[in-house]
């Protein structure tokens, strides 16, 4: 506490445990992204360039609508990493020779690309702002 009676800075806060609905929340913006993941897979090469900004769009909706609806950027973070854990498995090859992603342009726009924009998505996603009268972020 401060000599006016404010409590620190937010980052000095110590960290506190999510409540069990923003758990919930963060789980089934995970198990989405992994869906919007495998769907941009598949789409983003079946119609060129079409399919690409289709996989792409739908991959920053989903990272920044996690952000709003949280309300912070976990939001964003758990709908990327869902994303991103579904598009790192399915470019595996598996034993019979099978894949999903071509080594081709598009694939790699596609991977780089969702991967700047769930960064952008995290950063630019709605921070918390400290509470009270004496601070001017909330004006």
């Amino acid at each position: 506490m401060s000599a006016t009676g404010q409590r620190g800075s937010m980052l000095a806060q110590p960290l506190t445990r999510p409540s069990g609905g923003r758990m919930a929340a963060y789980l089934g913006l995970f198990v989405l992204g992994m869906v919007v993941g495998a769907a941009g897979a598949l789409v983003q090469s079946g119609w060129f360039p079409g399919g690409l900004l289709l996989a792409l769009a739908g991959a920053a909706g989903l990272f920044l609508g996690g952000a709003r609806a949280t309300g912070s950027r976990a939001g964003a973070v758990a709908s990327a990493a869902g994303w991103m854990v579904a598009v790192v498995l399915l470019t595996a090859s598996r034993p019979e020779g099978d894949f999903l992603f071509g080594a081709g342009v598009v694939s790699y726009l596609f991977l780089l690309g969702g991967m700047a924009i769930a960064v952008m998505c995290a950063t630019l996603g709605q921070g918390r702002q400290p509470g009270g009268s004496g601070v001017r972020l909330g004006k």
